[in-house]
């Protein structure tokens, strides 16, 4: 979205000399009286209104998604008065457009929202919350796009709900966003939260950090999620050398630990979503591993931002080349300040490690697309739905992950060639790009890369090879320097070449598509097939795959039965190796771990924060 810098002097200003001067300004209403049926009833106020015609419209995308949403089918019992009552009429020249005329000045809109979805996109109403994604949840109106909006939450009647915004607080339960794009970007949690904050005293400035939970554990262990979410905090802080400046001064971590919750995060200029619903008592790690990327996120993403994300708009899918740094680079930093707060072990570390590298590495997908295309995928992928099967997991790999395993790549390159560190390349990154909130282009990238490692060829090569190609290095050197090994995790064991298979009395279906690079795939096996012998055994178990598999070493070449589209069929296959890859500590295998590789890898997976 556009993150403008405002002058807070002018904006006080501005609201001291209101009642002189007439402004455009927005004031929403929200109430919830039918919460146990996921309902929310919302005013809209658009004051000295301009035009003839008033054009009001629900968002069709939301910041930090590229996929469209179409919020506007969770809207109904739409009505429009002006400013004495008198009910207008509304015309629909879309199905996310309410044309309103004949106001003189003033309108009022009023409608329903349904929310039954607790994420971080849409929204969450029920008797224990109103969980607000504020795309999901408040219409706009063309013209409005500068004026400053106020939000008023009516708290039902005996609930002890308290409000946890990024929105500047006015009075009670009353909020500001200074234009539509801040509003659009300010999700709230409407709850009885608890909540802890402190503060970071920087260059002159006090820095509030917030953490407003709405879950069901004990205050003990919210008392020791916050302990662990302050380590993050800290360490993020000494990757980039300072906190963001929160517009307010103020960011809050907005987490929804509950049952009916979606796991999700979704980063904001100065606040995350955060909902989930794993609890704390059994999942506290994996629920901060996300706190980690989330926060990373207020510097790269919410400030280091792409130029294609500039202005965000709310009505077509975003599209930007340079996800593979917003969100690639992020995941690897979000896992490696796991590491570096203690949180994970090495041990743990290194098979997050080896997850990504499985993923990416035996994935056919780099065939088809380069990491930036990839990036530009994001529309199709990024919670996007669709109800045709497509080849995704031949032609796409995520580049959250795609783009984490680049960044470990470029950190162990800078490190290991050039004495700096991908932490240098983002520190850089946000002085020239983050910190004056200046967008980049992939180009901006490149030169910024040649001036941190000094070698403009490098650059040239990685951006050209790597970035807008395909080529990844050997992992296995880069990862030694560490005292980790990159190896096969099960060599000399047979496989079909896929593991999405439903084993039944029936036989063996294989649930998803066949990778093109698999044994499966060469063979002519398909999504719907059933196995019913391999070998001429009968596969009805998972035991009795075992077995017709340990008969064979990969490169066997065997006869499989099956049935597709209920006529019986038969091929041959030739067996894979099970290809899957670990990333396992020198000392837990007997190898030496000498006191250069401890060094390395303190350097690199150790605490920075002071």
């Amino acid at each position: 979205m556009n993150h403008k810098i405002f002058s807070l002097c002018a904006l006080m200003f501005g609201l001291a000399t209101q009642p002189l001067l007439a402004q455009q300004q927005v004031d929403y209403k929200l109430s919830f009286p039918n919460l146990v049926h996921h309902e929310a009833e919302i005013q809209a106020t658009f004051s000295d209104v301009k035009t003839d015609t008033l054009k009001v419209l629900m968002a069709r995308s939301s910041p930090g998604r590229y996929a469209l949403h179409e919020f506007a089918k969770n809207v109904y019992s739409v009505k429009a008065t002006d400013a004495q009552g008198r009910e207008l009429p509304i015309s629909r020249p879309g199905i996310n457009e309410w044309d309103i005329s004949g106001h003189h000045g003033t309108i009022t809109i009023s409608y329903t929202l349904f929310g039954d979805h607790a994420d971080g996109t849409y929204a969450g109403i029920d008797e224990t919350h109103a969980h607000l994604n504020m795309p999901a949840t408040l219409m706009y109106a063309k013209g409005f796009e500068e004026s400053p909006a106020y939000v008023t939450f009516n708290i039902p009647q005996g609930k002890n709900w308290k409000v946890a915004t990024q929105l500047k607080p006015e009075q009670g339960n009353s909020y500001f966003a200074p234009n539509f794009q801040y509003l659009m970007d300010s999700p709230t949690e409407i709850s009885d939260f608890d909540l802890a904050e402190w503060t970071v005293q920087e260059n002159g400035e006090t820095k509030t950090i917030q953490v407003a939970m709405h879950h069901l554990g004990s205050k003990e262990l919210f008392n020791q999620y916050v302990a662990q979410v302050k380590k993050i905090v800290a360490e993020e802080r000494a990757v980039f050398g300072e906190l963001p400046d929160y517009d307010f001064g103020r960011y809050t971590f907005i987490a929804c630990y509950m049952p009916q919750a979606i796991s999700d995060g979704m980063e904001h200029r100065n606040s995350t979503m955060i909902p989930s619903p794993r609890p704390l008592d059994t999942s506290m790690d994996r629920l901060l591993n996300t706190v980690a990327h989330e926060y990373f996120h207020s510097w790269n993403v919410e400030r280091i931002r792409p130029k294609s994300l500039e202005p965000f708009n709310f009505q077509e899918a975003n599209i930007s080349e340079s996800l593979w740094l917003a969100e690639g680079f992020t995941n690897y930093f979000g896992d490696l300040m796991m590491a570096r707060t203690g949180i994970f072990n090495t041990k743990e570390y290194a098979e997050g490690v080896a997850g990504d590298l499985n993923y990416v590495l035996l994935s056919p997908g780099r065939q088809y697309h380069t990491l930036v295309e990839m990036s530009r995928q994001a529309p199709y992928v990024d919670a996007a739905r669709s109800v045709d099967p497509v080849n995704r997991q031949n032609t796409f790999i995520s580049y959250y992950i795609y783009g984490s395993i680049t960044g470990l790549a470029l950190d162990m390159t800078l490190r290991q060639q050039y004495d700096k560190t991908l932490d240098d390349y983002m520190q850089a990154l946000w002085r020239k790009y983050g910190k004056p909130e200046k967008p980049y282009t992939l180009s901006d990238l490149e030169e910024t890369l040649a001036e941190v490692s000094g070698d403009k060829a490098f650059a040239a090569s990685f951006f050209q090879h790597t970035i807008n190609g395909t080529d990844l290095p050997d992992y296995g050197p880069l990862l030694a320097r560490a005292g980790l090994e990159l190896r096969k995790a099960q060599p000399g064991t047979p496989s079909l070449g896929t593991s999405a298979l439903n084993i039944t009395r029936d036989g063996t279906e294989i649930t998803a598509g066949t990778l093109v690079t698999s044994a499966a795939y060469k063979a002519g096996l398909d999504r719907t097939d059933i196995i019913l012998t391999l070998d001429g055994r009968k596969i009805r178990s998972e035991k009795a795959l075992q077995k017709a598999l340990r008969q064979h070493k990969p490169g066997d070449t065997v006869p499989v039965t099956f049935r597709r589209l209920g006529q019986p069929r038969t091929t041959t296959i030739t067996l894979d190796e099970v290809p899957l890859l670990e990333v396992v500590p020198y000392e837990a295998i007997g190898k030496q771990l000498t006191p250069e590789m401890q060094q390395y890898r303190q350097a690199w997976l150790g605490s920075k924060a002071k």
